[in-house]
C-alpha cells in the first residue's frame, strides 16, 4: 500500500508546511489513513491499472472504479471520437465567415470550421469557415505537395459534412457544442460522432459533471487538461432506456437555445437578430433569467447522470464540490493554443451603445433589416440545433429580399445625399432609439478601430465597413465589402472625391477673395483650415487616382489582402495602415501567389508557377492546362502544357494595371500634414511602396 497526499488546494508558500502538518497528523493517529473526504489517501498502485491509460489516481473511490468496469466504453457500438483538418496556412485557406460572400449551402465553399475555441457549453456557432470550394481539391494537392514540409493534414474527411458534437482542446471543463451539418472540424476543434438519434442525449450526457470528472480522472489531471479524443473513447457509457434518452435530450436542446439566444445580441454571431437595447425590447431577451434557467437545466442533466453511472452519495457529494470549485477557480481563463479561436479575445467589445450605433451602420448599408426593429417583418425561427449553418442571420435581409439600391458608398460629408451620419441618425428615429449628440465624430474618429475591434476573431481581422480617411478625419469615404466591385474607386473619384475638392476649393477662392487689410484673427484662421482642407482633399484624390485603375478585389482572397493596396487611404488609422502595409508589401514578396490580386498584378510571374505547384493551378483555374490525372488517379505535370505560356500572361496582363501598379510602387510617402483644426497628421514613411 502506499499513502498519498493531496496539496492540490494549498497555496504554493503553504505545501510544504501543509505536508508536514498532514504527516504529523497521520503519525499520532496511528491508523489506516480516511480514503475518501481527506487530504491522505491510501493506495494499492496496481488499482491505478482499472482505469484506462492507469493514471495514478489515487483520490478515485472504489465505487467509481467499478463504474469503469461495469459498463462499456463510448467508443463501442460505433460510436467515434476523431480529430481533423490542419491546414498549416490559415492566411490561403481560413476565413471569419462574415469576409466571404455568402453562398448557397450546398456549393461548399466557405464551410464551418469548427477550431475549438472558447468554453461555451452547447452553442457556439462557428466564426471561421475553411476554403473546401467544393471539392476540396486545393486543399488536397496543397496537403499533398506540402504535407512533409508544414505538417499540414486532412485526417478523416468521411466524416466532415456530418452533424457531430465538437470541443476545444483545453477548457477548464469539459463542455462540448454541437457541430452543424456540413461543417468541418479542426486538428484542435476534435469531434464525436454517434446515431443521429443519439446527437441531443449525448451532448447532454457529455456536458455533466458526472463525465467531466470521469474524463478528468483518466487524464490524471484537473487543472487544465487536455480533452484528447483517445481517452474519450475508453471512458464509460451508459445506456439510458428510450424515456431518460429523450428527457435529456429535452433538456440538452433548451441549454442549447438558451445559449444561441446569448448569441443574438452579437453582430458577427450566426444567431443574431438585434443589438443589445433593441434585442431586449422586441424579444424579451432576459440574460439573467437565462443564465438562471441554465444553472437549472444543468442540475436536471447531473442529477440523471449521477442515476446513470450510479454513482454513491458521497462521490456525488465529491465530485458535485470539485465541480464547483472549477468553475470558479482561476482556470476560468482560457489559455489559447495556436488553433484555437481564442474568441474571448474580444468579448466586451461592442456592447451597448456602440453596439446600437454599429448595427445602424449596416442598416444604412442595406446588411440589416431595421425591420425586425419595427415589428414590420417576424424574427425568423430558430434552427435545430444540427442543421446546416445558414449563410445569413436572421438580422440580415433574407436572400432576393434586399433593398434595390444597397448602398456600396457612403461619405461623411455633411448635406450629401448619401452621408452617413444623416442616415443612421434617421434609422434611430424610425425605431425610437438616441444616438449621441456628436454622432458625426463619432463616426469619423472612434467607430472605425472599433469596428476592427468588432470583427476580429481567432487571430484574423477583417473590418466589412471600410473609411478612406484624410488623415484628420475631416473627409471620409465608406465602402461596404459585399456590395462594391473593381468600379467602386471609379465612382468615389468621380462621384464623391472630384467633386468635393472641387467645392471645397471654391470656398477656398471665396474666403480668399473677401479678406482685406485688417483681417482678424479669426479670418486667417479659417483661410487656413480651409487651405489644409483642401489640401487633404486634392492628397485623397490623388491616391484613390493612384489606386483605382489597379484595385479588383475578390472577396475569396480575405479583407486583408483586399484592402492591403488602400494602405495609403487609411491615415487616421496608424495601427490598421501599418498592418495594411505590412501585407502589401508581402503580397509584393510573393507570399501570397495564390490570391486573386497576385494574378492580376503579376501573371508574369504566377502563370509559370502554377505547372510547378498543382494547388496553385487550381486557386487560378490553370489545372487543365498545366496537369493531368494519371490512369492510377495520381496527378502529373504535363510534359507539355494544353497552352503556351506566353499567350496565358498576354490575355492576363493589362497595360493601365502594369502603370498603376508602377505608379503605385514608386510614389512617395506623403508626410507632415496638417488636418482641418490644425492637428498635425504624420503617414507612414519609409518602404518601397
Amino acid at each position: 500500500m502506499t499513502i498519498f497526499f493531496r496539496l492540490l488546494e494549498s497555496d504554493v508558500d503553504e505545501k510544504g508546511a501543509d505536508l508536514r502538518k498532514a504527516i504529523a497528523a497521520l503519525r499520532e493517529l496511528k491508523q489506516t489513513p480516511p480514503v475518501q473526504g481527506s487530504s491522505v489517501y491510501e493506495r494499492d498502485p496496481t488499482t491505478f491499472l482499472t482505469l484506462p491509460g492507469s493514471p495514478l489516481a489515487y483520490w478515485v473511490s472504489d465505487p467509481i472504479r467499478a463504474v469503469f468496469k461495469s459498463l462499456g466504453n463510448f467508443g463501442e457500438d460505433g460510436r467515434k471520437a476523431v480529430v481533423g483538418l490542419k491546414t498549416s496556412d490559415d492566411s490561403r485557406f481560413v476565413r471569419l465567415h462574415w469576409e466571404v460572400r455568402p453562398s448557397p449551402v450546398a456549393e461548399r465553399r466557405w464551410v464551418p470550421f469548427a477550431k475549438g475555441g472558447a468554453f461555451s457549453p452547447y452553442y457556439s456557432g462557428p466564426q471561421t469557415v475553411v476554403g473546401w470550394m467544393g471539392t476540396g481539391a486545393q486543399l488536397w494537392a496543397y496537403y499533398q505537395a506540402n504535407q512533409a514540409r508544414t505538417g499540414g493534414m486532412i485526417k478523416n474527411p468521411d466524416f466532415y459534412f456530418r452533424a457531430g458534437i465538437t470541443w476545444p482542446l483545453r477548457s477548464h471543463r469539459f463542455a462540448p457544442q454541437a457541430l452543424p451539418a456540413d461543417g468541418i472540424f479542426s486538428l484542435r476543434g476534435y469531434c464525436a460522432f454517434v446515431p443521429e438519434k443519439d446527437l441531443l442525449w449525448t451532448l447532454a450526457l457529455f456536458n455533466s459533471s458526472v463525465f467531466d470528472f470521469l474524463f478528468k480522472t483518466t487524464l490524471g489531471r484537473f487543472g487544465y487538461p487536455e480533452f484528447i479524443v483517445g481517452q474519450l473513447l475508453r471512458l464509460p457509457w451508459p445506456r439510458p432506456d428510450s424515456s431518460v434518452a429523450e428527457d435529456l435530450g429535452r433538456l440538452a436542446r433548451r441549454a442549447w437555445s438558451l445559449m444561441r439566444s446569448l448569441e443574438t445580441t452579437s453582430e458577427t454571431s450566426h444567431a443574431f437578430v438585434l443589438p443589445s437595447g433593441l434585442n431586449e425590447k422586441v424579444t424579451g431577451l432576459d440574460p439573467a433569467a437565462i443564465e438562471r434557467e441554465l444553472a437549472s437545466i444543468q442540475k436536471q442533466i447531473d442529477e440523471t447522470a449521477f442515476r446513470l453511472y450510479d454513482i454513491v452519495a458521497e462521490d456525488r457529494a465529491a465530485i458535485e464540490a470539485f465541480s464547483e470549485s472549477a468553475a470558479s477557480s482561476d482556470m476560468l481563463e482560457v489559455e489559447a493554443s495556436e488553433d484555437d479561436d481564442g474568441e474571448e479575445e474580444n468579448a466586451s467589445v461592442g456592447a451597448g451603445p456602440e453596439a446600437f450605433n454599429s448595427w445602424l451602420v449596416g442598416v444604412s448599408f442595406g446588411r440589416f433589416d431595421r425591420r425586425l426593429a419595427t415589428g414590420n417583418r417576424a424574427i425568423p425561427p430558430e434552427p435545430e440545433p444540427f442543421d446546416a449553418l445558414p449563410s445569413r442571420s436572421p438580422a440580415m435581409w433574407s436572400e432576393g429580399e434586399e433593398p434595390a439600391q444597397r448602398a456600396d458608398i457612403l461619405v461623411d460629408d455633411e448635406g450629401h445625399v448619401d452621408d452617413l451620419a444623416v442616415r443612421t441618425r434617421a434609422i434611430a428615429e424610425t425605431v425610437d432609439v438616441d444616438v449621441p449628440e456628436n454622432l458625426r465624430g463619432w463616426l469619423a474618429r472612434e467607430f472605425f478601430p472599433l469596428h476592427i475591434k468588432m470583427y476580429s476573431k481567432s487571430r484574423r481581422k477583417a473590418p466589412i465597413y471600410w473609411q478612406l480617411s484624410t488623415p484628420s478625419t475631416s473627409y471620409s469615404v465608406w465602402l461596404y465589402i459585399h456590395v462594391f466591385n473593381k468600379d467602386t474607386l471609379f465612382r468615389v473619384q468621380t462621384d464623391y472625391a472630384a467633386p468635393k475638392l472641387a467645392h471645397e476649393e471654391r470656398r477656398l477662392e471665396s474666403l480668399t477673395g473677401d479678406l482685406r487689410d485688417g483681417v482678424t484673427s479669426v479670418q486667417r484662421k479659417a483661410l487656413a483650415e480651409q487651405e489644409s482642407f483642401v489640401e487633404e482633399l486634392r492628397a485623397f484624390l490623388e491616391e484613390i487616382k493612384r489606386v483605382a485603375p489597379l484595385w479588383n478585389p475578390n472577396l475569396d482572397d480575405g479583407v486583408m489582402i483586399n484592402f492591403a493596396p488602400l494602405w495609403r487611404l487609411v491615415p487616421q488609422n496608424k495601427s490598421w495602415q501599418k498592418e495594411l502595409k505590412s501585407t502589401w508589401d508581402a503580397l509584393c514578396n510573393c507570399k501570397y501567389d495564390w490570391s486573386h490580386l497576385a494574378m492580376h498584378l503579376w501573371p508574369e510571374r504566377l502563370v509559370a508557377k502554377c505547372a510547378d505547384d498543382r494547388s496553385l493551378a487550381i486557386a487560378h483555374c490553370l489545372e487543365d492546362v498545366f496537369w493531368v490525372a494519371g490512369t492510377d488517379g495520381k496527378w502529373m505535370a504535363r510534359e507539355t502544357p494544353t497552352r503556351a505560356v506566353e499567350d496565358l500572361v498576354r490575355e492576363r496582363t493589362s497595360l493601365a494595371v502594369k502603370s498603376a501598379l508602377k505608379s503605385l510602387l514608386e510614389a512617395p510617402v506623403a508626410t507632415g500634414i496638417t488636418g482641418r483644426g490644425g492637428r498635425r497628421k504624420t503617414a507612414i514613411e519609409g518602404g518601397s511602396s
